[in-house]
């Protein structure tokens, strides 16, 4: 599948850029160089918009991610991409390799690993948003519970209105966190399916290169053996 909803992507210590991944030609590297250069320091997340095409930063503990998307891909997309590639990134890297390597040293050993990511996160896109949908339901709920019961006990209900106002709010984040875990489910059944299917492929095309195989050798034999008797018929007579 064509990874054209991404555009680029890297991951840098401060401002040096340690891998990147891109399968286009064009000015976004050194434009996405450029935002880099002025992202506040601080622990959050950054969008910039230019020419159609979003610029999305992650900055996390002294490190940078960032992917550029087209703006049809939308935002929550892309930070899910960004949040992938970074818990992908600190597993790999994160007992010190990172803090030592240079500039574009991980391109070979990460870059592959960013496409990938591209490709799982833009074949799942659909079921990513219905699960971020459900996870912001789930606050919302939790959010409107909470100021619901701040606001009993300013009134002075009594506990058991209390007790039952949580109870509720507990029954509805349940049934949200039910739906996500589904949501979870279905794509990794999805992964599996794809898996068995390749490897069905697999095991099918080593099948045909043994039967050819021996097909081949049974034929050479054969010709052998018919060329050792001529040899002998002739011999005898």
């Amino acid at each position: 599948m064509s990874l054209e909803p991404f555009i680029y992507s890297f991951v840098a210590r401060g401002t040096m850029i340690l891998a990147e991944y891109t399968e286009f030609t064009g000015n976004f590297p050194a434009i996405a160089t450029q935002c880099l250069q002025k992202l506040p320091s601080s622990n959050n997340k950054f969008t910039y918009n230019c020419d159609h095409h979003t610029f999305n930063f992650l900055v996390e503990d002294g490190y940078a991610y960032c992917v550029v998307a087209k703006d049809s891909v939308g935002k929550q997309i892309s930070i899910a991409f960004l949040e992938r590639m970074k818990a992908d990134f600190k597993k790999r890297y994160g007992g010190g390799k990172a803090d030592t390597a240079i500039a574009k040293s991980l391109n070979k050993e990460f870059g592959p690993v960013m496409k990938e990511h591209m490709k799982y996160i833009i074949e799942h896109a659909e079921e990513i948003e219905k699960l971020l949908k459900v996870k912001a339901q789930v606050s919302e709920v939790k959010s409107i519970m909470l100021e619901n019961i701040d606001k009993a006990i300013d009134r002075g209900e009594n506990l058991t209105t209390l007790a039952d106002k949580t109870e509720n709010l507990r029954d509805q984040a349940q049934a949200y966190r039910n739906q996500g875990t589904k949501i979870r489910r279905k794509m990794w059944y999805q992964n599996m399916k794809i898996k068995l299917v390749v490897l069905g492929i697999l095991r099918s095309k080593l099948c045909c290169d043994i039967h050819r195989m021996c097909c081949f050798d049974i034929e050479r034999i054969g010709r052998i053996a018919r060329s050792s008797v001529s040899f002998f018929i002739s011999s005898s007579v």
